[in-house]
């Protein structure tokens, strides 16, 4: 059975994005890098919203194929381009980006579907509706937040309500990142 992870970069007070969408409080360094390269290697398929989605088609496949990006990038970029994304959409307006599918909504059947589908990771970046539809199902297996030592006051917020998380595990990058592991709490668990 496959597992949904969220992997997310967040400032320290929660946020994903300002306001605006702006993520000019980003820390990457190259261990940042080798961990995401390795969690797409280990992945299954993407999972993302329609704008996340188009914004990924839109830059991935020509990164992959840049003499002039970093091996490193490449190597994520091709693995990113080549791997099964599913995209989840109302429209029919959906970029085209190869190995992509398409799921209407998230409803409780689909999701149980897109996890018995397969035995690896279903990755989630960006793509908030998505992650909040999955939040109120209770479908989110793990979360990976790089936490940045940043705080910006305002912006997009990863949770909408309250939400109890175990970690996993932590692991501190020399960029002053954190990545910390986080299951979800299930009801009645301490």
């Amino acid at each position: 059975m496959r597992r949904i992870v969220v992997s997310m970069w967040i400032t320290l007070d929660g946020y994903v994005a300002g306001p605006q969408d702006e993520m000019d409080w980003l820390a990457p360094d190259e261990r940042m890098m080798e961990y995401e390269t390795s969690l797409v290697a280990d992945a299954e398929a993407l999972l993302l919203g329609r704008i996340t989605h188009g914004d990924f088609a839109g830059a991935w496949p020509r990164i992959a194929r840049d003499d002039s990006e970093t091996p490193e990038t490449r190597a994520y970029a091709q693995r990113v381009d080549d791997m099964p994304k599913i995209v989840v959409s109302r429209s029919w307006e959906t970029a085209g980006w190869s190995n992509t599918s398409r799921v209407e909504s998230l409803d409780a059947d689909t999701v149980t579907r897109l996890k018995n589908d397969g035995d690896g990771d279903l990755v989630i970046y960006g793509s908030l509706g998505v992650i909040t539809a999955l939040q109120e199902l209770d479908m989110i297996d793990e979360y990976h937040l790089l936490m940045h030592p940043t705080a910006i006051g305002e912006g997009k917020a990863l949770f909408q309500s309250p939400t109890r998380l175990h970690l996993r595990s932590a692991e501190p990058f020399p960029s002053g990142v954190v990545l910390m592991c986080y299951a979800p709490a299930k009801s009645g668990a301490t």
